[in-house]
């Protein structure tokens, strides 16, 4: 009978990350995951330049480097024309652990990633499906039914950690998930061969009917995401194949450049995005990644987010699991949260700026004016995307003033 410390929910970079993190803290874990790998996902597939100390304290990165596409900046293209364009080796003096990003295909990144977890003592189980989740007399987790090909059982566990995206069981059964009213957008993502003129720079081309992201990941591919508001899923009724197709058609900048490409994966959508969960806890439970907030893709944080969230995690999860009173187990939850808000709070005020900006394209077009005429801004602002410049340097009233000029 398996009854371990803490059990994951969810095999992606925030579950794998979150079980390999508490087993190097002495913890015994179990994951599980209802897929079995390796599986697609819909993602904008980067790692970003400062992921990668994650990846490598993982001992992932050697591994992934070698079967990924490096990615050097970014350039993003205004409704109006204007350009964008920051790279991450730049002149602020800020580096990461690596001077570029990775564009990796969650397929691969997803499963050496829950080897290393299996590598480390975690138990793994794949097309495991958790129902709901089960609570002591005092109205605590302590486990959770899974269903499996052999049957349905429970899993008892000290803490259960909640890994498992955007729609995560594990936040609506404790009654945390909450969506916002906006941004409200949905996502189609695809795989094409072919592309012309894409080069080391990922790419945003934002319109007024939604932005589409390119960029090269592994095998020579050019992930593809179109993200659009979701009052528009209706015009989808032929399909989301036939929408993203139509979509591109539709640019002019864009359509030549697929006039002989080739799609070579499904299109898979996602969405709506712009949840938060209330709290990333509960009496015997924690959220992260997706499952504790996910507000836009514009800036391509989910996997960083997942990895750190992983990380941060494990010191709390150990004492919430080792806490000899319900007083004390409560204390190490919410010092997780208080954690997350210090960690991440400055990049959620950026992405809430950047999100602005995305929905008004008079205000992107103007602020692409500015960053066009002041490269130095520029590579700032994508240094913050890449997670190794503060977002402390963006935000500081003497440098907001700068995107005013």
């Amino acid at each position: 009978m398996i009854r371990p410390q803490v059990l994951v929910v969810g095999g992606g970079p925030a579950g794998s990350s979150a079980a390999w993190h508490c087993a190097m803290a002495g913890l015994d874990v179990c994951l599980v995951d209802r897929a079995r790998f390796p599986r697609a996902k819909p993602c904008a597939e980067y790692v970003s330049p400062e992921g990668s100390r994650l990846l490598h304290a993982m001992g992932a990165l050697e591994t992934l480097e070698a079967q990924a596409a490096h990615l050097t900046g970014m350039v993003v293209h205004a409704p109006s024309g204007e350009r964008i364009h920051g790279e991450f080796v730049a002149r602020h003096g800020f580096r990461g652990f690596r001077d570029k990003g990775l564009g990796v295909r969650r397929e691969i990144l997803d499963t050496v990633l829950l080897q290393r977890a299996r590598d480390a003592g975690v138990t793994v189980i794949e097309e495991a499906k958790v129902e709901s989740l089960v609570h002591d007399h005092a109205g605590a987790v302590n486990g959770a039914q899974v269903r499996t090909a052999e049957g349905t059982k429970v899993i008892n566990a000290s803490l259960v950690i909640g890994a498992d995206g955007l729609r995560s069981v594990v936040s609506r059964r404790l009654g945390l998930a909450h969506q916002s009213r906006w941004p409200r957008r949905v996502a189609l993502v695809a795989h094409y061969r072919d592309v012309q003129g894409i080069g080391s720079l990922g790419e945003m081309h934002v319109t007024r009917t939604g932005y589409v992201g390119l960029a090269q990941v592994s095998g020579g591919l050019v992930n593809v995401a179109l993200v659009v508001p979701k009052s528009r899923a209706g015009a989808m009724r032929d399909g989301a194949a036939a929408y993203l197709d139509a979509w591109i058609a539709a640019q002019p900048s864009l359509a030549p450049r697929f006039a002989g490409a080739t799609r070579v994966t499904p299109v898979r959508a996602t969405g709506p995005f712009a949840s938060r969960a209330s709290r990333p806890w509960a009496p015997g439970a924690m959220l992260t990644g997706d499952a504790a907030d996910f507000y836009d893709p514009f800036t391509g944080e989910g996997i960083y987010s997942g990895l750190r969230g992983g990380e941060l995690l494990a010191d709390y999860a150990q004492a919430a699991v080792l806490a000899s009173s319900r007083d004390a187990h409560v204390r190490a939850l919410r010092g997780y949260e208080q954690a997350r808000k210090s960690v991440f709070g400055g990049k959620w005020r950026v992405e809430q700026l950047i999100g602005l900006a995305v929905s008004m394209p008079p205000l992107l077009n103007h602020a692409a004016r500015v960053l066009s005429r002041d490269r130095d801004l520029a590579d700032l602002l994508i240094g913050v995307t890449g997670d190794f410049v503060p977002p402390s340097a963006v935000l500081r009233p003497r440098t907001l003033l700068r995107f005013l000029s």
